[in-house]
């Protein structure tokens, strides 16, 4: 028998790309299975702190991401009338990695060339001690030794293994757009995250595509429930109106926009459990988060390089057990995390316009979220074979 873990990952996104370079650079065989018929991402930015940055970069990505990133050291954290608030001097560095999703997405998929088959739809996982069947909707069927959820928010085999999360609206809607650098006179200028708050809201944007591109994100209150996706339009004309009398530059990114989407954002407890028998789950599948940390993707990739420590050399008969390990040191440090997701949000859409009392603010929560950066999920993992 062949001693190499067959594994399946249902969904293409950065998480599960990076679960599979992961888990094929420590000897597993693995496939990845897409619902889209192909490769679709939304035009937008991420950020990708430095304990998720590192691990990729130990696979030998470092080149490759040095080509489509733009390095940021910390915050630059503006009232909404433009002044500064002050950095306190004991703040962590926060050096984060800026990328267009499109690019980043294209730079993964290049490495597991061949491992990714789109247009299958997953319709049902079943499971046992030893194995784990895959069902799409094309009629294809897959057996692998165990099986990742890394299907996002509404994941399907989330719902499979008998987990129900309930969303809960923040009350908050967020506007994302790109705006082209040669639009703005002060654009070369722009250096790293840049984000003014206020009056409940915030606003926040860096350069991405090797700065000829500014990515933009608003979070403006809502009393309407809105849709939870990426992908509906929202209305410019609202936007700029939502952030009249801000600084100039918020003004001005605004005016640039060719086009805005909206989405809903919502927020969900801890799960009680991510694994059954052969299969598990991995990033908004299994711990969504609001997106004020900017720890989303940084996560899923400490979930799949944590994972694959801890099934390199497994048997199959382990795996289970792995599997358990896998969720409960995961499960511990995203509910941390979630939870400073949380507080980051109401930090940054205080209705004070203070910047020294922004920065006492400041100053309690970088001290609290501190933490969650100098971590390596790899040496986590390893400490607990």
């Amino acid at each position: 028998m062949n001693d190499r873990l067959d594994v399946a990952i249902v969904g293409a996104g950065i998480g599960g790309l990076a679960a599979a370079i992961a888990l094929r650079a420590r000897g597993m065989n693995v496939s990845v299975f897409e619902e889209a018929e192909s490769p679709r991402e939304a035009g937008a930015g991420i950020s990708i702190p430095p304990n998720a940055a590192t691990l990729l970069k130990r696979t030998g990505l470092c080149d490759a991401l040095g080509n489509i990133t733009t390095t940021s050291q910390g915050l630059t954290l503006r009232t909404s009338r433009g002044e500064l608030v002050p950095r306190p001097p004991s703040a962590p560095a926060m050096q984060s990695y800026q990328f267009h999703r499109v690019e980043l997405l294209d730079m993964l998929l290049g490495v597991v060339k061949g491992t990714v088959r789109f247009g299958y739809r997953c319709i049902a996982v079943d499971d046992t001690e030893t194995r784990a069947r895959l069902t799409f909707a094309n009629g294809a069927v897959c057996v692998a030794d165990l099986v990742i959820g890394a299907d996002g928010i509404h994941s399907m085999v989330q719902r499979e293994i008998g987990l129900t999360a309930r969303p809960t609206s923040e009350g908050i809607v967020a506007y994302r757009g790109l705006v082209q650098s040669q639009k703005l006179s002060w654009a070369a200028e722009l250096r790293g995250l840049n984000m003014w708050m206020g009056h409940g809201r915030s606003f926040i944007c860096f350069p991405v595509s090797q700065g000829r591109l500014i990515n933009v994100v608003a979070f403006v209150p809502s009393t309407r429930d809105m849709e939870e996706t990426w992908f509906a339009t929202g209305d410019i004309k609202a936007l700029a109106g939502a952030y009249e009398g801000w600084d100039a530059p918020v003004q001005d990114m605004i005016a640039a926009l060719d086009q805005t989407f909206r989405w809903g954002i919502y927020d969900r407890p801890p799960l009680p459990y991510w694994s059954r028998g052969c299969v598990t789950l991995l990033g908004d599948a299994a711990h969504p988060m609001v997106p004020h940390f900017g720890q989303g993707a940084g996560q899923a990739i400490e979930d799949g390089f944590a994972l694959a420590v801890l099934l390199e050399h497994a048997k199959r008969d382990e795996i289970p057990a792995r599997l358990k390990a896998y969720q409960d040191l995961r499960l511990e440090r995203t509910s941390r995390v979630q939870a400073a997701s949380r507080l980051a949000g109401r930090f940054y859409r205080s209705a004070d316009d203070d910047p020294s009392k922004q920065a006492e603010r400041m100053r309690g929560w970088m001290s609290a979220a501190a933490w969650i950066f100098p971590y390596d999920a790899e040496e986590a993992a390893a400490s607990l074979l």
